[in-house]
């Protein structure tokens, strides 16, 4: 073959590959596998807790391609919490709580099927959040006294780890909505929803966690929470609509030291808080005002409102819990009321444009996570 016919075949052959690649549809390569390009959430059904797992496609639409028992009950209403479903950190498996019935679901993600693969006793009373970080799961309790309680994640059963387990800034009443690691694994933070404190623990390698630090909330009614990738911690404020961003030592112990004190969006009740992947816009779900709201995040981890309105669920749809896709192409939020997952695109500029969404929710379906 000499030169030029080399040319040309080259030339068909990147013409072939162009075509095959626009025949293929949208998200197709994530048809067959759990792992990518889904949506997860949680019935929270009293006769029984189910994951849910949605595939979104590019035009918004979600569709339901398989629920699976989590073998615990749920109580059938809002846990007034974030992260009652949360995905572990390789995209291996999801973690389930089931706050009826005490215990903490674990599904492997295996090709196209989710499968359950412990259920254990999530060491306290009403698990209503849980976490992960390399191998390290965390069950936020909101009953009885209340209290967190660290698990080590081995193939997809969960064993309670020694000296784990620690209380919140005060025996009972607290009312604590989300439990979450920060960017590095090595603090750990619960809002207390009741007593506006951030509690807040170092994590040592070996899993075991301090004792608690409290450090007052800068507006009151602390809710949902996220770190950005500089690991600043943007936190929620209901009562007020608002959102405040601190931060915490590379070393000692961990308080949380304000940076952005109670930036208000002008909406109602501001809860569930995400923040996109490239750590430059955060996002809050407004129950009372189905909304979403964005905050812009600057380098050193202060905030300010970018649009007070950057999506809405629906009229009177309300806004619970969001997630957003590791590309942070698009974002999703939870409307209890109209019973649906809205899906949004996100912008450069963080600006949000709805897709589409998915339909048929059970009353009462509670957390979302999306990979």
């Amino acid at each position: 073959m000499n030169m030029i016919q080399r040319r040309r075949f080259a030339l068909q052959l990147s013409s072939l590959t162009l075509a095959l690649a626009a025949s293929v549809p949208a998200f197709a390569h994530d048809e067959a596998s759990l792992r990518s390009g889904k949506v997860f959430t949680s019935t929270n059904g009293t006769g029984g807790n189910e994951l849910l797992v949605y595939a979104p496609a590019r035009s918004g639409e979600l569709t339901l391609v398989t629920r699976v028992a989590t073998q615990g009950q749920g109580t059938g209403a809002g846990l007034g919490s974030q992260g009652a479903v949360t995905l572990s950190g390789d995209g291996r498996h999801v973690f389930v709580v089931n706050a009826a019935s005490n215990t903490v679901s674990t599904f492997a993600l295996r090709g196209a099927n989710a499968v359950l693969t412990s259920v254990v006793d999530s060491g306290g009373l009403q698990p209503i959040s849980v976490t992960e970080n390399d191998g390290m799961v965390v069950v936020l309790n909101a009953g009885g006294a209340g209290n967190v309680a660290g698990f080590r994640n081995t193939n997809g059963e969960l064993r309670l780890i020694h000296g784990s387990s620690r209380g919140l800034s005060a025996a009972g009443g607290t009312g604590p909505a989300q439990v979450g690691f920060g960017a590095d694994g090595d603090v750990l933070v619960v809002t207390e929803k009741a007593t506006s404190r951030i509690t807040s623990y170092n994590v040592r390698r070996d899993g075991t966690i301090g004792s608690p630090t409290v450090t007052a909330s800068s507006g009151s009614t602390p809710f949902g929470f996220a770190f950005d990738r500089r690991d600043h911690l943007i936190v929620s404020e209901a009562v007020a609509s608002a959102a405040s961003s601190y931060r915490f030592d590379d070393r000692g112990p961990a308080v949380a030291h304000l940076l952005s004190a109670s930036v208000p969006n002008t909406q109602a009740a501001a809860c569930w808080v995400v923040v996109a992947p490239n750590g430059r816009y955060a996002y809050t779900a407004n129950a009372g005002t189905s909304s979403l709201s964005s905050y812009r995040i600057a380098r050193a981890g202060t905030i300010e409102l970018a649009s007070a309105v950057a999506g809405s669920t629906g009229l009177n749809a309300g806004a619970t819990d969001l997630a957003v896709t590791p590309d942070g192409a698009q974002l999703f939020a939870l409307a209890p009321r109209s019973l649906q997952i809205v899906s949004f695109k996100v912008g450069y500029d963080g600006s949000l444009t709805t897709l589409g969404v998915g339909t048929g929710l059970p009353t009462g379906s509670v957390g979302l996570a999306a990979n």
